[in-house]
């Protein structure tokens, strides 16, 4: 009788220095990709200074960045599979190296949108490095449990510690500092990713023709969609005929390459498993999620814009926001398995509407201060959903094969990507359609005689007389002056719309979630179906 084949012995753990290197590796990666990233998004009107540009043609350096971000991961999953993924590391870094180095021949609008794009494509690897860092020392059973959560967080701080840092960087040497602190962030990412290697898979052929001309056509549908939603808002949708034909050809694009993928025997995405009812739940979910997110990205730091607030002056709310952020992460670590799924996005959800229902009621004299805890609890709730819908979608593509994993990436990708540009571009679209609704009630009640307004006005010119001796000229100025609050005010009710819609979206999205967790307690404790088959009639 033939003896059972032995079980492979386990992989020896890495010793926990080496371990600890790896982990660090994995956080300075993701931060030179995140700080990158908002560093454009948050100085885009002092970039626009530095360029003698607008800051609706700087707006064009987001759009440049986004728009291989979204698409290039695609096509590197694919190329790391085929060519090795230590490779793949060591150029990947040596290229975000030589943009960074690039950075410093900016000097006007084109050579800036230029080499934002090229940035965007030399750190779309990026996020995927420092996953993996965090991944390679752990053992199995800790890999999803500590190191994606961890991971994740890590990720998602970048852009918040961008508006910790970047006001000192930006008051001492303008947008060259944003390039030197790049570069330098760039050249550790480069000593680290060389000094501890990454374990390369065996390399398997996996691109074909048919990959490429899919790729460009979906890469030119999210391009189209990502410009489309960063200069929507701006251009406004109507005004501009361009913006009909950019998003008409991107949903050209993006349905060609769904009926080559569907027509392939090994496709780079797998439509029909996309499309499968546990999928498009969950990509209609991180999409949701993505929205709602951008309450804190387009809302309250354009609104405190508004209000005369400096980036300075925001330093100590993001400075809470990115320790939420963290520990959001930290805390799914104890609890993080794929049955408790549901019950983080639960917390999450009511953490969400609890935080934009207190910002629902700014004034114009709320200050970043006043809205730490409301914001601290959006970024918490940002980790506590984020990494268990990942890890729900990574063990379906796993269970199936290695195949879907590219599939399920994408959704991800996509609805991070498109799901923040289109979240922040609809945020905004609301914003502008509802502050010009509350202007114009507040001009026509600025057009009456209401006593109230007479008494204001006339204290105003009485303040004013003695910059302006002339009477007519110093009441002048205070109309113009109450005008000024009047836009003000008008901003502010609209940022007040903006939150209460977003409360109202997540308290729709938990209501719909306990809906279904209902569902499946009654289908789990009375099933339709009954276990006992009735013996048939004698």
């Amino acid at each position: 009788m033939s003896e059972a084949p032995a079980t492979p012995a386990p992989a020896p753990l890495m010793p926990l220095p080496r371990a600890l290197a790896y982990i660090g590796a994995s956080t300075v990666i993701a931060l030179t990709q995140g700080l990158a990233q908002g560093f454009i998004s948050t100085n885009i009107p002092q970039i626009a200074g530095d360029l003698g540009a607008t800051t609706t043609q700087a707006s064009w350096l987001m759009a440049a960045y986004l728009i291989p971000r979204a698409t290039m991961p695609l096509l590197l999953i694919k190329l790391r599979t085929q060519y090795g993924l230590r490779r793949f590391a060591e150029i990947a870094i040596v290229i975000y190296l030589a943009v960074a180095l690039m950075s410093f021949s900016i000097f006007d609008l084109r050579s800036a949108i230029t080499g934002q794009f090229f940035a965007g494509m030399a750190s779309a690897p990026l996020s995927t490095l420092a996953f993996l860092y965090m991944l390679e020392p752990l053992p199995p059973a800790w890999k999803l449990r500590l190191g994606l959560p961890l991971s994740l967080s890590v990720i998602a701080v970048g852009s918040h510690l961008a508006r910790v840092i970047s006001p000192a960087l930006m008051g001492d040497a303008g947008w060259q500092g944003l390039h030197v602190m790049g570069l330098g962030m760039a050249a550790v990412s480069l000593g680290l990713v060389y000094a501890l290697p990454l374990q390369s898979p065996p390399k398997i052929k996996v691109i074909a023709p048919l990959d490429l001309v899919s790729w460009v056509l979906i890469s030119v549908g999210f391009g189209g969609l990502i410009v489309g939603f960063v200069m929507g808002p701006i251009h406004w949708w109507t005004e501009v005929p361009w913006l009909g034909w950019l998003m008409a050809l991107s949903i050209a694009c993006l349905t060609l390459a769904v009926a080559i993928e569907l027509n392939r025997a090994a496709p780079l995405v797998d439509i029909r498993w996309l499309v499968s009812p546990a999928m498009l739940h969950l990509t209609i979910t991180l999409l949701l999620f993505r929205l709602i997110l951008s309450e804190q990205s387009a809302g309250a730091p354009r609104m405190f814009q508004q209000l005369g607030v400096t980036q300075g002056q925001l330093v100590p709310l993001f400075a809470v926001i990115s320790v939420a952020t963290i520990l959001g992460g930290l805390a799914l670590v104890p609890f993080m398995k794929p049955g408790r799924v549901a019950r983080f996005h639960v917390v999450a959800l009511v953490m969400i509407a609890a935080g934009a229902w207190m910002d629902s009621n700014s004034t114009l004299d709320t200050r970043p201060a006043q809205m730490m805890a409301s914001q601290a609890l959006i970024a918490f709730a940002g980790s506590l959903f984020m990494a268990p819908a990942m890890m729900r979608g990574l063990m379906a593509a796993m269970a199936r094969g290695p195949n879907y994993i590219l599939s399920f990436v994408i959704v991800f990708l996509s609805t991070q990507s498109i799901g923040g540009a289109a979240g922040s571009g609809l945020f905004s679209s609301f914003i502008n359609h509802r502050q010009a609704l509350h202007l114009q009630v507040l001009r026509e009640d600025l057009a009456t005689t209401d006593p109230l307004l007479m008494q204001d006005i006339a204290s105003r010119a009485a303040t004013l007389i003695r910059q302006f001796p002339d009477t007519a000229l110093a009441r002048a100025q205070a109309m113009a002056a109450i005008a000024q609050d009047a836009s003000a005010q008008a901003y502010v009710m609209a940022y007040n719309d903006a939150y209460f819609l977003t409360f109202l979206v997540a308290a729709g999205a938990l209501f719909a979630l306990l809906l279904h967790l209902f569902r499946d307690w009654l289908a789990a404790r009375w099933p339709l179906t009954s276990p006992h088959v009735p013996e048939p009639l004698k």
